[in-house]
């Protein structure tokens, strides 16, 4: 925005100095002066003075006593006016010198550079606070734009690949006109499959993040038991059995995402499993003001350093992965972007015996 030139701010705390000065010195110079004319009259008290004790001063009356005080006065508020300038100069510069330094951090974070900090020195006060709120503001900001930076070049990668899949199919198909053209079509079917369901989920991801939605009372118990009902054919494939258990816990949100959520969780939980006899546990709990869903499953060992990277996007955890069923990497992207979007926390848990435990906490409703 294009302004109109003004005053500085340290001009102007210089001249509002300078002016309370003068104010409170001029008041005060009146004091005195009002003070003294209580005792000095008018004109002399005694008939026989003479007009050289009266000019002298010996026998001072109002008239000479103000030709006196008045220059003095004169000349205490040039003082003052000019102590307050240079002084009120000087005490303004002293105390804008942090906003100067957070000016300086805003002009580079405009530029597009994050990677600097202000770390303002001292005890705090209103310039530090502000210091210390605009540093952990670049901080989060810098975080945003690296974990943008990185999902973009991510999703870029993983919509290229099959694209070039396809390509090449095509390219096949095209140089050899006798190819089974069946086999053709049911590797492109799986290959447009996958990038359809790449591109829903990136558009699902980015809908919860934008928190586009309409909230409403949401029992996520019953949201437990649909997506169970749901996997239950996939479970049976993967020799998976599913325990659900736990109270109603509502909580306010839109269903359509914790169902994906919810799924989300069960399916993640199916697929990374035991390769024959798994289990899978799916609880919901009431707390004083939160309600939670825990969905824990058997399988290999995980050391923290893998589960803390499972939630961002197209992470698979590798070592655990089934090759018969890959995913997209944004199931528990997209259930932790859902759990913040409510207004929720996830927490990722290695099991000793080996498996994961996920556990959703989201705000509670009691009147749903």
């Amino acid at each position: 925005m294009d302004r109109a030139p003004g005053l500085s701010v340290r001009l102007k705390f210089t001249l509002s100095y300078a002016g309370f000065l003068m104010v409170a010195g001029a008041l005060l110079l009146a004091a005195v002066w009002v003070f003294l004319l209580r005792y000095v009259p008018e004109r002399a008290l005694l008939t026989n003075a003479d007009d050289d004790q009266l000019t002298n001063g010996v026998f001072p009356i109002r008239s000479s006593l103000l030709h006196q005080f008045a220059p003095a006065a004169g000349a205490a508020l040039a003082l003052l006016l000019v102590f307050g300038l240079v002084g009120g100069w000087i005490l303004a510069g002293r105390m804008l010198a942090p906003l100067t330094r957070i000016t300086d951090a805003t002009h580079l974070a405009s530029t597009g550079s994050l990677s600097h900090r202000i770390r303002l020195p001292g005890r705090k006060d209103e310039f530090r606070e502000l210091a210390d709120v605009f540093d952990s503001m670049l901080e989060r900001l810098e975080a945003h734009v690296a974990e943008q930076q990185r999902f973009a070049a991510n999703a870029s990668h993983e919509l290229r690949t099959p694209l070039a899949i396809s390509k090449a199919l095509l390219d096949v198909a095209r140089n050899d006109p006798n190819r089974d053209t069946g086999e053709l079509i049911d590797r492109l079917h799986a290959v447009n499959t996958r990038a359809i369901d790449l591109t829903e989920a990136l558009l699902l991801l980015s809908r919860a993040d934008q928190r586009s939605f309409t909230r409403e009372p949401v029992d996520l118990s019953l949201m437990a038991e649909e997506a169970t009902e749901t996997l239950l054919p996939l479970a049976e494939k993967h020799g998976v059995t599913i325990e659900t258990s736990g109270d109603v816990t509502p909580t306010v949100g839109s269903p359509a995402l914790l169902l994906q959520l919810t799924t989300n969780l069960v399916q993640n939980a199916i697929v990374h499993n035991l390769p024959e006899q798994g289990t899978v546990w799916v609880t919901t709990s009431v707390c004083l003001k939160t309600v939670m869903l825990t969905v824990e499953n058997t399988g290999e060992k995980l050391t923290p350093q893998l589960v803390s990277t499972l939630t961002e996007p197209f992470q698979r955890g590798t070592e655990r992965i089934h090759a018969d069923h890959a995913g997209v990497g944004l199931g528990l992207a997209i259930v932790k972007t859902i759990t913040q979007a409510h207004d929720g926390t996830i927490t990722l848990t290695p099991r000793p015996e080996g498996g994961l435990r996920i556990a959703v906490q989201l705000p509670a409703h009691h009147h749903i």
